[in-house]
């Protein structure tokens, strides 16, 4: 199989946090950047670094457990519409998604250009992905909004939008298990700057580098901008 990590399984939020991109964020650039610094000024006027974040957006555990899969290909890329090119070189192949979202259809623009919303549904239909499983994080469970709280809600939501031949290579879950290396052919890591805490730019990319992972495009570091945007 191929596995897909989008960071945002990670990096994620808490329950109850009306700003949070999970409730359904644009891939703008400035939602990569200037929303966060937003967010984080909301929180503390006075804020000039990331952490003040970390309470309303944590980092969950988890993430270092992809450590295991050294010695694999591994690519990175800041956004899942790059995810073509990977898919290209594995095409056919069973794709297990780790990811808050899933990835299948956007409402947004015109639904065949491809997008950080739509890939994987696009690949089904296009046969470079044979079956497409969507793996939601645990702490979904405790966020009521999210999309991995209550899969059966997701699945109706899904259904107009997707035929039924799509929906028969479709499984969704809940959990916080990793498939063993052996099953595993290749490894793509998205850092989804739009949906991902920057103080978690750090861990991400400590990961890829020990991951050894090959750049589709590059990963954002996103230090604090010089200036404040207007709240």
């Amino acid at each position: 199989m191929l596995l897909s990590l989008d960071w945002d399984a990670y990096s994620g939020c808490r329950a109850l946090v009306f700003d949070a991109p999970i409730w359904g964020t644009p891939d703008r650039e400035h939602d990569r950047l200037a929303a966060w610094q937003a967010r984080a000024l909301k929180r503390d006027a006075q804020a000039r670094e990331w952490e003040v974040l970390e309470a309303d957006f944590p980092l969950y555990p988890g993430w270092r457990d992809w450590a295991q899969y050294a010695g694999l290909p591994v690519s990175v890329c800041w956004s899942h519409a790059h995810a073509w090119r990977w898919l290209e070189q594995f095409p056919g192949r069973e794709v297990l998604n780790i990811d808050s979202h899933h990835d299948l259809y956007s409402l947004s623009g015109d639904p065949a250009k491809l997008r950080p919303g739509n890939w994987a549904g696009l690949g089904l239909v296009a046969n470079l992905i044979s079956h497409y499983r969507v793996q939601y994080p645990a702490w979904h469970g405790e966020v009521p909004v999210a999309e991995g709280h209550d899969l059966e809600r997701t699945l109706a939501e899904l259904r107009p939008h997707l035929s039924q031949g799509v929906r028969s290579h479709l499984s969704l879950s809940r959990a916080d298990t990793l498939p063993p290396k052996h099953e595993v052919e290749a490894l793509l890591l998205v850092q989804s700057p739009s949906w991902s805490s920057p103080a978690h730019d750090a861990a991400f990319s400590a990961l890829a580098k020990a991951l050894d992972a090959k750049p589709i495009s590059q990963p954002f570091v996103r230090n604090w901008p010089n200036s404040l945007p207007q709240l």
